[in-house]
């Protein structure tokens, strides 16, 4: 009877969860977390421990938001990361990133030099309206390319490119002394839209937004009266491709050191096209249980138009599916620049 005990005793300790056997949890609380948030699978969670970036569509207002989740492990510090996103001008470019300029603190109008529109939209801003125009303006900058442009010179794009800087500084310069208050507001036909509005709606629904850090919402709110704790932050523009034409926009980033781990926070603050407002958070999270890298986290949530009614009832799967597939190509990029340092960036 000894014998058969302790053979049973053998048999239950060899099939027993053993400490440090893969029973300890996979990911670390705050990343486990912010998975469960977004409802990634069991296969999903698999490929991730397998090293390959997960991308996938958050629940959204299909009607004018986007929204997208990403995940991926990078083999490489977390200093690096800030290191190259801190150079902006090289970190994001090439891909759909046409050219990235850092604006100066504070912002020069010279900051925006290599600002130029397109063939197509100057010949839209010919014709540009207060409720009809191609362009996201303001009344008072519709007013002024009305206005302020000889329409009827043999080459207006000197002017109208020299104008389009003038109001990109105008922008930015106006959001740093008001914040979110300050930033435009656009006539559309029978809608008008207030991006500050639109940011704070979109926050305010923003379910994964307190898991990144529970204070981060108001200081996106509330900048610059309310400031974010060890923290760098800067404005850039950039030219990129999205959709049917290239545009320009401009963004406010803040890199925020939280513990151990990094806080990353793009708020889009001005699209040429397309889009409202929008905000990229990216978190970094230490794993020494798995190395010396990091998990990178990402939510995208963005306000555009083109999304409702008939013809956005076509496009609306088209573009999240981009959308997702954008972000796994990101994560790609990104891992791949940061795994071989010594290689020149692309």
């Amino acid at each position: 009877m000894r014998r058969v005990v302790v053979a049973l005793v053998a048999v239950l300790l060899l099939i027993a969860p053993q400490a440090g056997d893969g029973q300890a949890p996979a990911f670390p609380a705050q990343v486990e977390r912010l998975l469960a948030n977004a409802h990634v699978t069991a296969e999903d969670r698999k490929q991730l421990l397998a090293g390959m970036p997960v991308s996938k569509s958050l629940s959204a207002d299909g009607s004018k938001e986007l929204a997208v989740f990403g995940a991926l492990w990078i083999n490489a510090p977390i200093d690096r990361y800030v290191q190259r996103l801190s150079d902006i001008e090289q970190f994001e470019r090439g891909g759909r990133f046409k050219l990235t300029k850092k604006i100066g603190t504070p912002p020069a109008l010279a900051d925006f030099a290599q600002m130029r529109l397109t063939d197509e939209d100057v010949r839209d801003l010919r014709d540009c309206r207060v409720d009809d125009c191609e362009l996201k303006l303001t009344a008072f900058a519709i007013q002024r390319f009305r206005t302020e442009v000889d329409w009827r010179a043999a080459n207006p794009r000197p002017a109208v490119d020299a104008l389009m800087r003038q109001v990109a500084f105008d922008y930015v310069t106006s959001y740093l002394e008001g914040g979110n208050q300050r930033l435009p507001v656009y006539r559309d036909q029978d809608r008008t839209i207030s991006v500050a509005a639109e940011f704070k709606d979109m926050t305010d629904r923003m379910e994964e937004l307190p898991l990144y850090a529970p204070d981060l919402r108001r200081y996106l709110i509330e900048f610059p009266v309310v400031a974010s704790p060890n923290s760098t932050a800067f404005l850039y523009w950039q030219e990129t491709e999205f959709g049917l034409k290239p545009i320009l926009r401009i963004s406010h980033m803040t890199i925020r050191h939280d513990g151990a781990n990094v806080i990353v926070a793009s708020k889009m603050i001005y699209a040429t096209h397309y889009f409202w407002t929008a905000l990229d958070l990216r978190t970094l999270i230490p794993d020494p249980a798995r190395g010396s890298g990091f998990w990178l986290l990402t939510t995208s949530r963005s306000r555009t138009d083109g999304l409702s009614g008939l013809t956005g009832l076509f496009i609306r799967h088209r573009v999240r599916s981009e959308v997702v597939e954008g972000t796994l190509n990101v994560l790609r990029s990104t891992k791949e620049k940061l795994e071989q340092p010594s290689s020149r960036q692309r």
